[in-house]
């Protein structure tokens, strides 16, 4: 398991936080963080398992000292290769106010280095707005939103769901 980064640590903290790709060890780790966020919807802990093990090329966690306090899971869309996918994205308590959100997924991006992203967020949620708007700016890239899941797919209890595509993310020359 390599760091691939490192995230601003508490004033007067000696604890260091890192990025690197997750590992099937981590998956109930991914589970609590998401069943304790209050705000995803929370998939088994099989799921996040196997998540763990399929997808960790595209996906990463943030690490403080040897626990996992943050995580992005994200795929390659089969019909579009060169679009990565986000997921999730959820930080534990313990590691918020540390831009480790948005240093995992900068990373991420930077690994996976494909030059679109795509996500959905509902409107009530303005910390993920914040953090994919953030992203297109520090790429240098455009943000389209369109309508994709409302209540025919979902139900009348989860709110609609908007696509965000970020694209063409200039990789290379990051402001």
């Amino acid at each position: 398991m390599s760091a691939l980064g490192s995230i601003e640590p508490e004033t007067g903290s000696g604890a260091r936080t890192t990025t690197s790709v997750p590992t099937t060890a981590d998956g109930v780790a991914l589970w609590k963080i998401a069943t304790a966020s209050r705000a995803l919807d929370v998939n088994s802990r099989y799921a996040y398992v196997l998540w763990c093990r399929d997808f960790a090329a595209t996906s990463i966690v943030a690490r403080l000292d040897d626990r996992v306090v943050g995580f992005v899971t994200g795929y390659l869309r089969p019909e579009r290769p060169d679009t990565l996918f986000v997921w999730q994205v959820a930080v534990d308590e313990a590691a918020r106010g540390r831009r480790a959100a948005a240093t995992m997924l900068d990373d991420l991006v930077a690994r996976v280095g494909v030059p679109y992203l795509e996500t959905t967020v509902t409107d009530d949620n303005a910390a993920s707005l914040a953090m994919f708007s953030g992203l297109a700016e520090r790429t240098g890239a455009p943000m389209e939103r369109t309508a994709l899941f409302g209540p025919a797919e979902l139900g009348a209890e989860h709110d609609p769901e908007f696509l965000y595509r970020i694209g063409p993310m200039h990789l290379n020359d990051r402001r």
